[in-house]
């Protein structure tokens, strides 16, 4: 049973922080709080699908000889969840510096990044 958990350890992981991150988003009043869960979150998500990218004993798929044509498809690492994890990486960092922004502006407005407050303020 350690072994079968041992040999899932970074999926565990990735659950852990995937808990973490909601727990940030949901519980916590702050907006700040809130983003930092959020990233925590997305940051998850792709060691999630990194991680499930990976095979054991696998290379990279570049072929340095021309006319390898007997390589097995089995022996390479899949490339397309780590491209795709890079631009998730990009948007992850757009929409981290987009959210400060409006988290600037609204506590210039406001005063406040507290989600109770900032409620009672809208509705007066």
């Amino acid at each position: 049973m350690i072994e079968e958990i041992a040999a899932r350890f970074p999926y565990w992981m990735c659950a852990a922080l995937i808990a973490v991150g909601l727990f940030g988003m949901i519980q916590k009043r702050s907006l700040v709080k809130k983003l930092i869960g959020m990233n925590i979150l997305q940051s998850a998500i792709i060691l999630f699908f990194v991680a499930g990218g990976l095979r054991e004993g696998a290379t990279l798929p570049i072929l340095l000889e021309q006319g390898a044509g007997n390589a097995d498809a089995a022996d390479y690492v899949n490339p397309l969840p780590h491209v795709l994890m890079l631009t998730a990486i990009v948007v992850n960092v757009a929409i981290t510096g987009v959210a400060l922004a409006f988290l600037v502006r609204i506590h210039r407005e406001f005063g406040s990044l507290d989600e109770e407050s900032l409620i009672e303020q809208v509705r007066q």
